[in-house]
């Protein structure tokens, strides 16, 4: 996983983190192995023998992210039958990686800044403190600093996660590890099927290493995969590969897009239009997600937010319930 070269000075840039508690980022892409490089760095920590606990925080609503990370007593809302440790408690003593950190509300960006400064959380529903010592890894695929100068990520929660910073390139960035990764899943996903590992023909390696990978490891991985649980030859060629590559969507022309968007939306204000941030709002995520052809990800890159933000709004919007049935 480490063989090349800017692997290994990533490598030992992790070994020179790990020992220490400041709170570290991770930034990369999606699917570059954030995760796996904030196991890593717990294992070479001290801590490594106490929980090492992974977060999602793109994966819950605002309100209930709140008790899943700082925990809740019982009757602090509805359904809340009793009371419950949150992801800090569970993770005292350990490392606590919160994935996808950029997707946190402004609300609880507060809340976790001061966990982070006092080292002690609050229920819901409670006013006990209580003591947790916990090392913040934070992880994130989209660009942190455009957030906090877009006013949607504060300046100082970022400074305060940003003590040590380990960045993954992206694996069309990685050719040299391109083969090392192929030896190191066929010979991890032969072993899982009991099966004798096939060889990787030079075609295959080349096609391997001439695709662009915008799934980065994630996807290597699950190509390999397929490529094992469907073939029975002593070898791998490159038509056994299942690679695709997503075609952007055509570009829209649109001259001048900001005088006519100001001159749309006077058109509306001038006819007394009512509830006009929703109308735009959701004309907004609908153009976009249908230019994109329902891919979220681009569609987010065009808003500016993030997928899990804007996946969430789509769902409030009732456009991805549509489109999904549809």
């Amino acid at each position: 996983m480490f063989e090349d070269a800017r692997s290994k000075q990533l490598f030992e840039r992790l070994r020179l983190i790990a020992p220490s508690d400041a709170s570290a980022l991770i930034t990369g892409e999606s699917g570059t192995g954030k995760e796996l490089i904030a196991r890593l760095v717990h294992e070479f920590s001290d801590r490594r023998n106490k929980p090492f606990v992974a977060v999602n925080c793109g994966a819950f609503s605002e309100t209930l992210i709140e008790s899943e990370l700082f925990g809740h007593e019982r009757g602090a809302f509805s359904g809340a039958t009793d009371s419950r440790a949150g992801w800090f408690e569970a993770a005292h003593g350990g490392t606590l990686l919160l994935d996808e950190i950029g997707d946190l509300a402004p609300r609880i960006q507060v809340k976790l800044l001061r966990v982070l400064q006092e080292r002690e959380i609050v229920r819901v529903g409670s006013r006990q403190p209580v003591r947790v010592d916990v090392r913040v890894i934070a992880a994130s695929n989209i660009d942190l600093p455009a957030e906090v100068r877009a006013g949607r990520f504060r300046d100082d929660l970022y400074y305060r996660l940003n003590v040590a910073q380990l960045n993954l390139p992206p694996l069309r960035e990685r050719q040299d590890a391109i083969a090392s990764l192929a030896r190191h899943f066929i010979a991890s996903f032969s072993e899982r099927l009991g099966i004798v590992p096939p060889s990787l023909r030079e075609d295959a390696l080349a096609r391997l290493r001439a695709h662009p990978w915008p799934g980065n490891i994630r996807e290597f991985e699950n190509v390999i995969h397929h490529v094992l649980l469907a073939n029975t030859k002593p070898y791998i060629d490159a038509a056994d590969l299942r690679l695709f590559t997503p075609v952007p969507p055509p570009a829209i022309e649109a001259p001048e897009p900001v005088d006519s968007l100001d001159e749309a939306i006077e058109t509306l204000v001038r006819a007394g239009a009512t509830d006009l941030w929703e109308q735009i709002e959701k004309r907004l995520y609908r153009i976009a997600y249908e230019h994109c052809r329902g891919n979220q990800v681009q569609a987010a890159r065009i808003i500016g937010l993030s997928r899990n933000a804007v996946r969430a709004r789509l769902l409030q919007l009732g456009l991805l319930v549509v489109a999904e049935q549809g």
